[in-house]
């Protein structure tokens, strides 16, 4: 049975006003985008998407970073919009860094007077690459002994304190900065992108690298572990002057354009900014233990304090008996590297003997190892000493006269025999000569009040650095002592 429900007149007039309303309102829909104006850009465009859109990246939105850092190098004309900037650079030239404090008033209050360390590196962009990175850096330090792929042009750079570069992180330096002070370092990049591809016959295309920095706080036992930001940029290196001619064909290329393939390419900005990034995986590399650094007015070269690179155990002192012999087993010969601070050569010894290293030639070993640590390495292989810059001879005159006396009584052999001891001079100051003599009458340094050398005619002439550097090496003298007239100290007199 069919039911129908019948409405009252009013009713139908409602209902037929309303259904030709949606007519109308339907009449529209395809007439004002037509198959011509219709386009996806449009649609992506819409509202709806344009939320889901902003509410992928919340955090970083208006989003003021602490710092930035400036490349001053010229980006590629011929980068695509959408794409990373690509920054060519020559081999060894210098290239700024601007460090910029990006902080708003009040904010990160206690890095006010405070120091940062920042860390530079140097690495692959490609992820393959990235995997076989430590056998990639291996390969290039066994063609390139001695030489570093990442430098710090110190001369140049402003602002930076204990500049620092570990021997076994070819491609990382590091350096304490204040962010209230204008800071700039000047980095220098030895490798080309060409050395590390897979094929070389020539023309092939060359690598792209990344220069990263990532920045750190003290924490509170005073390590520089807290991570502030990281940033990085893309870049190319290549032989002295081809980066300029780089530059220079991307741009003619671009000239030769029309202007609608222009606008999919991004223009060439003057200087480089580098994009924040996710810090550098190893965080356990930054610790507080000292390396080897670069000389600079904050501290010495081979004594330093604060945070230095990782990896890097200080070594003890290598005794000065310890020759390496040709018996010695291969766990034995590592274990004498270690000993004589050539820690950072220990993987390329690794299965080599006592006989093995002992066979090497100075050359080998400076091509192995870099001149400077070659030479060092090689003679310590050999077991040579370090020659001192002055060598003197003295005898105390209490005992020459004791000496004297035996002669002259005939208790002595006929010929009379002097006992004389040898100072060994490095600094060749008055100072150390002090100490020194010091030493062999087993008392202080400040019981010595002064010291004289006895001239023509008897007269005593105070002993000056000068002096001493103008003295022939393995003189004799004879050492007489004298009270001194206002204390316990003594004078010496070299005769």
């Amino acid at each position: 049975m069919a039911w129908a429900l019948k409405l009252p007149l009013a009713d139908e007039v409602i209902e037929s006003g309303l259904v030709q309303d949606f007519d109308a309102s339907l009449s529209g829909i395809g007439q004002e985008l037509g198959a011509g104006a219709y386009s996806m850009s449009d649609v992506l465009a819409l509202p709806i998407f344009k939320q889901e859109e902003s509410n992928l990246p919340p955090d970083n939105e208006n989003k003021i970073l602490p710092f930035q850092y400036v490349l001053c190098a010229a980006t590629s004309p011929a980068v695509k919009l959408h794409d990373e900037t690509l920054t060519y650079l020559n081999q060894g030239q210098s290239y700024e860094i601007r460090m910029l404090d990006n902080r708003k008033m009040g904010e990160l209050p206690e890095l006010n007077g405070k120091l940062v360390k920042s860390i530079f590196r140097v690495v692959f962009h490609d992820r393959r690459l990235q995997y076989t990175e430590h056998q990639q850096l291996e390969g290039w330090r066994w063609n390139r002994p001695g030489d570093r792929i990442l430098d710090i042009d110190i001369p140049m750079s402003v602002g930076i304190i204990d500049p620092r570069a570990n021997p076994t992180q070819l491609n990382t330096v590091e350096f304490l900065w204040d962010p209230s002070k204008r800071t700039s370092v000047f980095i220098q990049v030895h490798c080309i992108s060409t050395e590390f591809t897979m094929r070389k016959h020539g023309g092939e295309k060359g690598v792209p690298f990344r220069v990263q920095i990532d920045t750190f706080k003290e924490n509170e036992n005073g390590e520089y572990t807290e991570h502030l930001h990281s940033a990085s940029c893309q870049i190319k290196v290549f032989k002295p002057k081809g980066a300029d001619r780089k530059q220079k064909t991307d741009r003619e290329k671009m000239e030769k354009r029309t202007p609608h393939e222009k606008e999919k390419y991004q223009p060439s900005y003057e200087t480089t900014i580098l994009t924040e990034c996710s810090p550098w995986p190893e965080i356990t590399y930054v610790n507080n233990v000292p390396s080897p650094g670069f000389s600079s007015s904050h501290s010495s070269f081979s004594i330093s304090e604060g945070n230095g690179s990782p990896n890097h155990q200080p070594e003890p002192p290598a005794p000065i008996a310890d020759n390496l012999l040709p018996t010695s087993t291969p766990q034995e010969a590592q274990q004498w590297l270690h000993r004589n601070r050539f820690s950072a050569f220990s993987r390329l010894f690794t299965n080599f003997s006592g006989a093995d290293l002992l066979k090497l030639t100075r050359e080998d070993v400076i091509q192995i190892c870099g001149p400077a640590d070659g030479i060092r390495l090689f003679n310590a292989l050999k077991g040579r000493m370090v020659r001192p810059r002055l060598t003197i001879y003295v005898c105390q005159e209490s005992q020459q006269l004791s000496e004297q006396q035996k002669h002259e009584d005939g208790d002595a052999a006929n010929s009379t025999f002097f006992v004389y001891h040898a100072i060994y001079l490095e600094e060749l100051t008055a100072v150390e000569l002090t100490e020194k003599i010091a030493q062999l009458f087993s008392i202080s340094a400040q019981q010595i009040s002064q010291i004289y050398k006895q001239g023509p005619t008897g007269i005593h002439v105070l002993i000056s650095d000068e002096m001493i550097q103008n003295f022939q090496d393995e003189s004799c003298f004879i050492l007489d002592t004298m009270k001194a007239e206002t204390n316990d100290s003594y004078h010496i007199i070299l005769k």
